[in-house]
């Protein structure tokens, strides 16, 4: 249920909530933070967590009560709730067949662009495909976006293609991202139109300014 800046949403294989505890944005690090996705994500060295922490996190099943607390670290992990911020509205996303840490989307409710990455062991076509479904579906039936919008780096085919299974279309916008590691990469405009009336759930914040960024939407 959606309700104070917080939603929840369900795909075939996915089930996305905001996060709730450090460790839900720690596992969402994880999901990116091997060589392969930064290829993609470029985030500054601090951002990326290492090999071993990445793979702890992305082995955890969030709702297993019993195995998180098992672990002193990730309990205390688990005791600092997160409280929502106004600006970006992620969600994360576990696979609903073994309840792992899968992937994340972040929605800019202003601006109404969408970035999203998948964790090693859920990057396939299908998964890509029910992100950026899940991340149409976030902004037209819960934040009342008529638009969504996402860019891509034209190298990466899988995300491509998720996005137009998804079915985003081309958009037009500058072709060009400086990375946050200060790589600046060649990129697509996609955008997803609402079918339909758009709808504000009760967990929308008050609609922010417009606002106008890049960020490529690479799965990972």
């Amino acid at each position: 249920m959606c309700g104070h800046r917080r939603h929840t949403l369900r795909t075939a294989r996915l089930l996305l909530y905001s996060p709730e505890s450090w460790l839900d944005l720690a596992a969402a690090l994880a999901a990116a933070s091997d060589p392969e996705a930064q290829h993609w994500l470029g985030w500054e060295e601090e951002r990326v967590l290492g090999e071993q922490a990445r793979e702890a996190l992305l082995a955890l099943r969030p709702g297993d009560t019993d195995a998180l607390r098992s672990s002193a670290r990730i309990h205390r992990l688990l005791a600092h709730p997160i409280e929502p911020g106004p600006d970006i509205v992620p969600l994360i996303g576990v696979r609903t067949d073994d309840g792992r840490y899968a992937g994340v989307i972040e929605m800019d409710p202003g601006s109404g662009q969408v970035t999203g990455w998948l964790a090693p062991h859920a990057r396939d076509q299908a998964f890509a495909a029910e992100l950026f479904g899940a991340a149409a579906l976030l902004g037209h039936a819960h934040l009342g976006l008529r638009t969504v919008r996402a860019a891509y780096d034209p190298r990466h085919a899988e995300t491509a293609q998720a996005l137009s299974a998804a079915r985003f279309v081309p958009d037009d916008s500058p072709p060009h991202h400086t990375l946050p590691n200060g790589r600046e990469v060649d990129i697509r405009w996609v955008r997803h139109t609402a079918p339909a009336p758009t709808t504000r759930c009760r967990g929308a914040a008050p609609p922010p300014a417009t606002r106008t960024e890049a960020a490529p939407a690479n799965e990972h």
